[in-house]
């Protein structure tokens, strides 16, 4: 099984036969393909785990779904509420409603988090609140996320522990409302604790807004255990494998990945 429909006459995201190589060069050899046929389905308000081994290509899903030039499509398309959005840049599928908190989220040094904020959200939505009105929405999220009401003036990532990075990230996601979020392992490297505020905010955004859909890649079961995804899928070789509910995350637990990836071969 490689994707999970409920019925829903218009997905809110689906992935079909989506291929990807890393980008090169004029003149260089091309690369392998890294995602090679994979189908995705998201309805309004679902919540999808990605889970899969290192090499099985969860990240470079994340930056193909939103346009990242680091990758080159070689097949397949993307559709956001019934529109193809594959051959759109990042800025407007951003603007259509697609967001992606990173795995490594980038230091931009003299821009501070209350003025990418602002930029980001006239980017998304046209719209130009006050410092004022967005330091007030952002110190809200901030008090839900455990962060300290000075952390909107400092600058973008720089010096943030990785709890930070990714609290950032939720808060971002929070201001900005998108329509599709695409977590990439947002769990990574952060302890038990800060797994914890990190999975509150995302259940306070989904709270918030409920027609969110949600699009989670994570190496580990215990984000699955604190926001409880409607549908795990297993991504194998560039392609999803196999769908199911929580129970699929489990079973990984005991048995590992080798019985899937004799699968995926066949």
């Amino acid at each position: 099984m490689e994707s999970m429909d409920s019925g829903a006459t218009s997905p809110l995201l689906k992935v079909s036969e989506l291929r990807a190589r890393p980008a090169t060069e004029a003149g260089a050899p091309a690369a392998d393909e890294i995602l090679r046929g994979l189908n995705l389905t998201v309805n309004q308000g679902e919540v999808h785990a990605i889970m899969g081994p290192n090499g099985s290509g969860k990240s470079t899903l994340g930056n193909t779904l939103l346009g990242s030039p680091e990758y080159e499509l070689t097949g397949g398309s993307i559709e956001l509420h019934g529109r193809s959005v594959t051959d759109d840049s990042p800025d407007e599928r951003a603007r259509a409603g697609m967001f992606l908190a990173f795995q490594y989220p980038q230091e931009i040094q003299g821009v501070s988090v209350i003025q990418f904020l602002r930029q980001a959200l006239s980017a998304r939505k046209g719209i130009d609140l006050s410092v004022l009105e967005l330091r007030l929405a952002a110190m809200e999220w901030m008090k839900r996320l455990g962060m300290d009401s000075s952390f909107v003036d400092r600058y973008l990532n720089e010096g943030f522990s990785g709890g930070e990075k990714k609290r950032n990230e939720i808060m971002q996601m929070a201001i900005l409302e998108p329509d599709l979020a695409i977590l990439d392992e947002t769990d990574s490297g952060l302890d038990i604790d800060a797994l914890r505020i990190v999975a509150s905010g995302i259940r306070e955004v989904r709270a918030d807004r409920p027609h969110m859909g949600i699009v989670m890649i994570t190496h580990y079961q215990r984000l699955l255990d604190e926001v409880q995804p409607d549908v795990v899928h297993i991504m194998v070789d560039g392609r999803i494998v196999e769908s199911g509910g929580l129970e699929l995350a489990e079973r990984l637990e005991r048995e590992g990945y080798e019985s899937l990836r004799s699968d995926a071969r066949r």
